[in-house]
C-alpha cells in the first residue's frame, strides 16, 4: 500500500479525499479535500473514481482510510493513503 504524509501532497498530484463521516468532517478536515464517506464509497467506488486517475484517501486517525485503500486498490483502482 503506498502512503504519504499529508505535508507531502499537493493538488497538482490528484483529488484529496476524505473519507469519514460527514459529521466528523465538519469538525476536522483538510481544506483541499472532498468529502465521500466511506460507506457510499465502497458501495460504489465507480460513481465516485475513475481508474484512470489516482486518488489521495485520508481520515482522521488513519484506520478507516486504510481499509479503503486497502479495498480500493484490490478493485484496480490508483490510490495512496495520506496520514498525518
Amino acid at each position: 500500500m503506498k502512503r504519504i504524509y499529508l505535508s507531502e501532497y499537493n493538488t497538482s498530484m490528484g483529488k484529496l479525499i476524505d473519507v469519514q463521516h460527514p459529521l466528523d468532517y465538519k469538525e476536522k478536515h483538510d481544506p483541499r479535500s472532498i468529502n465521500i464517506y466511506a460507506d457510499k464509497l465502497m458501495y460504489n467506488p465507480g460513481k465516485y473514481l475513475n481508474y484512470n486517475e489516482t486518488y489521495y484517501i485520508m481520515c482522521n486517525k488513519g484506520v478507516l482510510s486504510s481499509k479503503v485503500v486497502h479495498r480500493l486498490t484490490y478493485l484496480g483502482f490508483k490510490v495512496v493513503q495520506v496520514v498525518y
